[in-house]
C-alpha cells in the first residue's frame, strides 16, 4: 500500500514539474485583445466633397462616431457640384443593383418622382414613429418626402436659394444700392460695368447658370405663376416666360467670360475678393464664406434675389434607406443621427444652413443663418428646380439640355420652345 502511495505520489510530482516547465514565462506570454463587439459598417453616398459641405458632413459623422463607435462611417461622396456627377455614378450603381446604404436627394420630386417610383428606397414611417420627428419636422416638408401615405426619406436640412451675394465695398465705392427689383438690378449692374468692375455678376459652370435662370424666373413671373410651371398652369410658350428669358438673357451679358470653367465656389470666391459684384448662389455660399475667414456684412452681404422678396425658394437635402440595403441596421442608425436635434445642430452651422427640425439651437447659428430661419418662417415657399424640388430628374435633365444648347447659342425663342416641348414630353403639360 505504502508503495503504491509512494508511486503516485511520484507520478504527480513528475506531472508538475513537467507542467511547470511548459508553462511559458512572463516575457512569453502572447497577449490576446478582447473579442470586440460584432462591427459593421454603412455606406453613405453624396456629393459632399468641398468647402463648408464637406466639413458639415465630418462634423455630422463626429456625432455618429461618438454614439455607434463600431460602426464604420464609409464616405462615398462624389465631386461634382449639385450632384451633376454623383447622380450619375448613383443611377448606374442601382441600375447595376450595387445600392450604397444611403445616399443624398433633394426632397421633392428628385425623390419621389425618380427614387420612389424606381421603388428603390424604403419608407421610413417607422422611424418617424420611434425617434417623434412628425412632431419636430416642418409640415411643409413631409408632403415633400412622402408618397401614399408613406414617408421616404430623413432631411437634414433647409437651404434657401434665391440668395444674392454682394461684395459691400464694391457697391459702396460705386455708391450702389442693393437692389429690390429686376429694373434696380440692371440698373447696378450698368453703373459698375461703366465704372470698370471687371464682373459685375459672377457665374460658374452650367448648373449654376440653371441656378441663376431658375431665380430669374421666380423674379419676373411672381410665386403664383411661377408655381404653374410646375403644376400646368403656367404656360411654357407664353409672353411671361419670354419676358424672363429675356431678363435672363441680359444679365448673362454682365458675366465672366471663363463662367463655364468655374465651379460655384470659384464663382462665389470673385465677389469676397472684390472681383465681382453679385453672385447668385444657395446659402451653402455662406458655409465657404465662413470657411474663407470672410465676416459676414462687412466682406460679403446678401438679399433676396431682385424680385423674390419676401419668398424663400428653398431645397432640403435629405437620406434614404436604400431597399435591400447591404447594411440595413447601421443605416438606420446613420439615419437616427441624420434626422436628431444633435446631428443637425452639428452640421448645419458649418454647412451654411439652416435644420429641418423646428427645435434647432439658435444660439449655433451666425447671422446670416438666423435671417434664413426668420424668412422661413415668415416669407413664402416656393421650391427649387436645379435642387430637386419641383421637378424630377427625366424633366430636369431634358430643362438642362436646352440650357445648354441656349447657353452656346444665346437663342431665346429656340430655348423657349424647347422648355415648352420638355413640359409636354416630362412634366404635366398636355
Amino acid at each position: 500500500m505504502q508503495k503504491k502511495l509512494f508511486v503516485f505520489i511520484s507520478v504527480l510530482l513528475i506531472a508538475a514539474f513537467v507542467l511547470s516547465g511548459c508553462t511559458p514565462k512572463p516575457t512569453d506570454v502572447v497577449k490576446t485583445e478582447e473579442p470586440k463587439p460584432a462591427s459593421s459598417q454603412v455606406e453613405v453616398f453624396s456629393w459632399w466633397t468641398g468647402g463648408g459641405e464637406a466639413a458639415g458632413l465630418e462634423a455630422m459623422q463626429k456625432v455618429f462616431a461618438t454614439k455607434y463607435p463600431n460602426i464604420e462611417f464609409v464616405n462615398a461622396a462624389v465631386a461634382g457640384g449639385a450632384g451633376t456627377n454623383a447622380k450619375a455614378v448613383l443611377a448606374t450603381r442601382l441600375q447595376a443593383g450595387n445600392p450604397p446604404d444611403s445616399w443624398q436627394g433633394h426632397a421633392g420630386q428628385e425623390l419621389i418622382g425618380t427614387y420612389v417610383d424606381g421603388n428603390q428606397i424604403e419608407p421610413l414611417n417607422f422611424l418617424y414613429e420611434e425617434e417623434g420627428w412628425l412632431d419636430v419636422m416642418p409640415e411643409t416638408l413631409i408632403p415633400l418626402i412622402s408618397k401614399d401615405g408613406k414617408i421616404y426619406s430623413v432631411p437634414v436640412n433647409i437651404h434657401r436659394a434665391n440668395v444674392l451675394w454682394y461684395n459691400p465695398k464694391v457697391l459702396a465705392d460705386n455708391n450702389i444700392a442693393v437692389p429690390t427689383t429686376m429694373d434696380e438690378w440692371f440698373a447696378a449692374l450698368d453703373a459698375l460695368k461703366a465704372a470698370g468692375v471687371e464682373t459685375p455678376l459672377a457665374m460658374g459652370e452650367q448648373w449654376t447658370a440653371m441656378h441663376l435662370f431658375e431665380t430669374v424666373l421666380l423674379g419676373t413671373l411672381g410665386n403664383d405663376k411661377y408655381n404653374g410651371l410646375w403644376d400646368g398652369t403656367t404656360d411654357w410658350a407664353g409672353a411671361d416666360v419670354t419676358a424672363a428669358i429675356d431678363n435672363y438673357i441680359k444679365l448673362l451679358e454682365y458675366t465672366n467670360s471663363d463662367a463655364t470653367s468655374l465651379t460655384w465656389q470659384d464663382a462665389s470666391q470673385l465677389v469676397v475678393n472684390g472681383q465681382a459684384a453679385f453672385n447668385v448662389m444657395g446659402d451653402w455660399a455662406e458655409g465657404y464664406f465662413r470657411e474663407l475667414g470672410k465676416a459676414p456684412e462687412t466682406e460679403y452681404g446678401w438679399a433676396p434675389v431682385p424680385g423674390t422678396v419676401g419668398t424663400f425658394q428653398f431645397l432640403s437635402d435629405s437620406f434614404v434607406l436604400a431597399m435591400n440595403a447591404p447594411h440595413r441596421d447601421a443605416a438606420i442608425a446613420w439615419l437616427k443621427i441624420a434626422g436628431s436635434k444633435e446631428g443637425q445642430d452639428a452640421f448645419n452651422p458649418v454647412k451654411g444652413s439652416i435644420p429641418a427640425r423646428k427645435d434647432g439651437d439658435r444660439a449655433l447659428y451666425g447671422v446670416y443663418l438666423q435671417s434664413a430661419m426668420d424668412d422661413w418662417n415668415s416669407n413664402v415657399v416656393v421650391g427649387s428646380l436645379t435642387h430637386g424640388v419641383v421637378a424630377n430628374d427625366s424633366w430636369k435633365s431634358e430643362i438642362d439640355t436646352a440650357l445648354g444648347l441656349f447657353l452656346s447659342a444665346k437663342d431665346g425663342k429656340a430655348f423657349q420652345d424647347a422648355l415648352a416641348a420638355a413640359c409636354k414630353s416630362s412634366g404635366p403639360c398636355k
